[in-house]
Formats: structure tokens, sequence, C-alpha cells
């Protein structure tokens, strides 16, 4: 089996990489999925940073995941300036997902009837959105505060659950997993709060939770400044009475479909009831006999080291967690889906795209897509899914499950590695990186990659046993690929560090993973 030594070098910079002109070469570009996803998804039992399907590699042991993808605002509730608003392009945006090499997306809830944008400021929208449809009928009597019938809580909308069921499939089929998130927090925990023009308290007058919205005599205010909410905490019994029988209707919608993920709430939840939604979620899987990952997002009401003390499958870091432009190398017992939603907004880079990967992330972009609700479409937002879409490709040629963080490995202080087997060394400012092959022997060959276009070059053949220099032969951001010869033998698994080799500086943040703890 070949043996493969991986450095990836791109321009530093932490909005957008700007490329030089790609090389000449064989295309490497991302090609679109024509497998259906496999799972349900589990951690992987080995290498926890990622998920299995079950499959097995070419060696036996057990395939691991990579997740990556391009999710946006709109991609299950309607969002526009027209009532009702104009219908989402469902299968347009899984064509560019195919297009690009991505395999997962966040589908997203909203909460509230509306969306103003202007509490995000610069990249807001001078408009109200109307979002729909939601997961109530709004069949009177009376009238809510927006003039339209109000919601009756105890009966669910047909319509939004199989659109929800219908989306799920049909990517599915393409290949992509999703992670239906179940609910919004953002609105009431960040947007209604005074920001930029928007009026304080919007997002909760049109939550269909606020006493004058519905005909149920739910009232989720119960401090009474008719601002907030309290709806995504144990403090409102009659709204968690609604919000679980809601949770089993999704559980029921979707729990048969195998690219199912979960998402407890957006930005969002008090942390005893995010732990009651995911028990809420797992009571109805026990009685279905079937189990998905659920998970946990930053920049809510829960740090990381809150999400991580709990039944969380996978968590989603945040800046205020130390996760922002250069990511620290992850070790923890679950796959960080480590998204732009929760360091930005909207932000990242190709850059960023690579540091995440090299640091054992799973990296997912918040994507203005069509700039309908947020942003405008941008080139630098183009690079960043080509980016994730060559990593992803890179992803899909190694033993991933073998792979950990080694970043000590490399002199740039980015490394995905098992040693003596792969190595993925990452150069920011691209150039020349040292990799430490001392105590590993062996012929390896070298496969240049311009991790933005795919395109690939021949390279050198480099010997082990010493530290090895290797200058990319382009300018910009660069890949390259170093596979051992078939019939070359590794000496040894843990490179040595002889008298008088220099020790890497490393890059900030943590990095160095020889180790780490797996959950039983």
């Amino acid at each position: 089996m070949a043996t493969t030594i991986l450095a990836v070098a791109i321009l530093a910079s932490t909005m957008v990489a700007t490329p030089q002109p790609a090389p000449a070469g064989r295309t490497g570009a991302a090609a679109p999925s024509s497998r259906p996803a496999s799972g349900p998804l589990r951690v992987h039992p080995t290498n926890p940073r990622y998920f299995t399907d079950g499959s097995r590699g070419p060696g036996g042991s057990l395939r691991a995941i990579y997740l990556t993808g391009s999710h946006t605002w709109d991609n299950l509730v309607d969002m526009d300036r027209r009532d009702p608003p104009g219908a989402f392009d469902f299968s347009r945006y899984l064509g560019m997902l195919q297009k690009q090499g991505h395999n997962f997306i966040r589908l997203w809830a909203w909460d509230s009837t509306t969306l103003d944008s202007r509490a995000n400021g610069a990249l807001g929208k001078p408009f109200v959105h109307h979002a729909a449809p939601q997961p109530w009928l709004r069949t009177g009597p009376g009238l809510a505060l927006d003039g339209k019938p109000k919601f009756d809580l105890s009966k669910h909308n047909p319509a939004y659950f199989a659109r929800l069921r219908s989306r799920v499939q049909e990517a599915g089929k393409r290949g992509i997993y999703v992670s239906v998130m179940l609910f919004e927090g953002w609105g009431m925990m960040h947007g209604g709060r005074e920001r930029g023009s928007a009026p304080p308290g919007w997002p909760w007058r049109s939550h269909p939770f606020h006493k004058d919205n519905n005909v149920n005599g739910v009232n989720g205010d119960t401090d009474g400044d008719d601002r907030t909410g309290e709806v995504h905490s144990l403090a409102v019994p009659a709204a968690n009475k609604v919000q679980a029988a809601y949770i089993r209707r999704v559980v029921d919608t979707v729990g048969d479909l195998k690219n199912v993920l979960y998402e407890v709430i957006n930005e969002g939840g008090r942390r005893d009831w995010n732990r009651w939604v995911i028990e809420t979620v797992r009571e109805r899987e026990r009685q279905r006999r079937v189990r998905h990952p659920i998970g946990l997002t930053g920049h809510g009401a829960e740090r990381l080291a809150d999400m991580l003390d709990g039944a969380a499958d996978w968590v989603s870091p945040g800046r205020l967690d130390g996760y922002g432009d250069d990511p620290p190398a992850w070790s923890r017992e679950r796959p960080s889906l480590l998204d732009t939603d929760h360091i930005w907004g909207v932000g990242g880079s190709a850059d960023w795209v690579w540091k995440a990967f090299t640091r054992g992330h799973n990296p997912l972009f918040m994507d203005p897509y069509e700039g309908v609700v947020l942003d405008e479409p941008r080139e630098r937002w183009e690079q960043v899914r080509a980016a994730m879409g060559h990593a992803r490709a890179l992803a899909d040629r190694l033993d991933l499950a073998a792979m950990t963080p080694r970043n000590g490995l490399a002199s740039t202080g980015y490394c995905l590695a098992e040693p003596g087997v792969a190595y993925v060394a990452y150069l920011p400012a691209g150039g020349q990186v040292v990799l430490n092959l001392v105590g590993i022997s062996g012929t390896f060959r070298a496969e240049w990659v311009h991790p933005l276009t795919g395109a690939r070059i021949a390279g050198p053949t480099v010997e082990g046993g010493a530290q090895r220099s290797l200058t990319a032969p382009f300018g910009g951001p660069a890949v390259v690929l170093m596979s051992l010869s078939r019939g070359t033998a590794q000496a040894a698994l843990t490179p040595q560090r002889p008298s008088g080799a220099p020790r890497f500086a490393k890059a900030r943040g943590r990095h160095e993973v020889a180790s780490l703890s797996v959950r039983g």
C-alpha cells in the first residue's frame, strides 16, 4: 500500500488567499459525488476527530468520514423581503455543493417569522425578511402581532415536515450529510439586543411562543420584558411541552434516513435545556431503535468546556473558545465541526480551511451564497468553497482514521500525520517546509497540488531518515503530496530528534497531539 506525506502551502491571510497563476498539470478538481451518503454516522472509535459510516478501507480498518461544506440561512425556511417569501432553489444549491466537492450542510431552522438583518450591521439588508414556513399551522382564531392568524401550537404544519424530509433525502442522494437544526438561538440571544438599527426585541415579537402570537396560552416571556423570551430554557414548561412534541415529530420525519445528524440549537440554549433536548431526541431514537449524532454549537450560552461535559456527539467551537484565524489542534474525544459562523459570522479564507484541516477539524463555511439574506456574492467566498473541496479530495486519498495533528513534525507548525506513514503539512507563507523524517526509512515520491484549483504536478523523490526540505515549484498557494514508494520499509513509527537537529518553533495555539482519550 502506498504511504503518503502531504504538505500544503497557501498565502497567509485572515480573509482571502490571493493565488498566483495556477500551474499547468493534471486536473485534480473536486468531482461531484455520484454515491448516496452512507450511514448512520457514528464517532470513529479509534480517531474521534472524525465520524465513520461503518465501512472499511483497503486495510480492513473503519473508514473515517471527513465532513466539510457550505451552508446558508434560507436552505430550509424561505427568507425574503416579500411576504410570503420567494422559494429557495434547493436543487440548484445542492448542485453547487456537488460541483465544489462538499459533503455536509447545516439545514437551518428559523424560530421567528422575521429576520431583521439590520442587526448584522454593514452585512445586513435595509429591510426586514419574512421567514416561512414554520413547524406549526396558523389557524387562528385571532390575529398575531404581524396581522396574520395566530399559531395553533398543537397542530404541526405538514408542509414544513414534508419539506424537511424531502430536502434531507435529496441531499443524501447526492452524497451530502445534513445536520438538522432543531432550534435557532442567535435571534433572541444576540440579534434582538439593540444591535445595529434593528429595533430591540424583534425576534421575540415575531416568535410563535409570544403570548400574542398563539391560541394556546403559551407565554415564553417569564421576565415580562417583551424582548427576549426564555423559551430556550426549562423555565417555561408549557413551551417545553410544545418543543418536545416538535422534536419527536422531527425524529419521526427524518430518523430513518442515513445522512442525518442533529444540532440542538444555533448559538443559544441554556445548559440544562440543551441537555434536555439531547435526551428528548435520544428517547425518541431509543423507541425507534436508531441513533444519529447530535451536536452543540459555540457562541451561545455555553463555552467549549460545558459543551464537552455532556452527551453531545460533536461540537462546534467558537471564537470565544479560542478558535479563530489560527485554530488550535483538536485533541478532544468527539469531532469538531469548526464553523466560520461561530468565528466571524460571515468570514473565513482558504488559508483558514487548510489550517483547520491540518489541525484535525472538519471545517464548515457560513456561506452568503447568492446574497439574499446577508452580504453579497464575492470572489473570496468562491475561494473558500474551492479550498474546502480540495481539502476533502486530499482527505479521501488518505487513511484519515490513522492521522492526528502532529504539528511539531513540520517547520510551519501545521501537520496532520500518521508518523512513518502519512504527513500533511501546511505552509501559510508558501515557499519551503522542513519535515522531520528522522528514523523513517524509504523513498518518497512527491506530487505538487494547487490548493485552489486542484492542478497536480509530479515532483522529486525524497529519502527518509533525516530532516527534509521541500520547496514548491510555483509561487503562492501550494500542496505537496509525498507517497512512500511501494516495497520500501518503515524503520520507525515515532520520528527521532537526533543530537543537533533543529526543534521547530511552533505556531500559535495548542499543537502537538500524540494521543487522545476515546469514549467507551
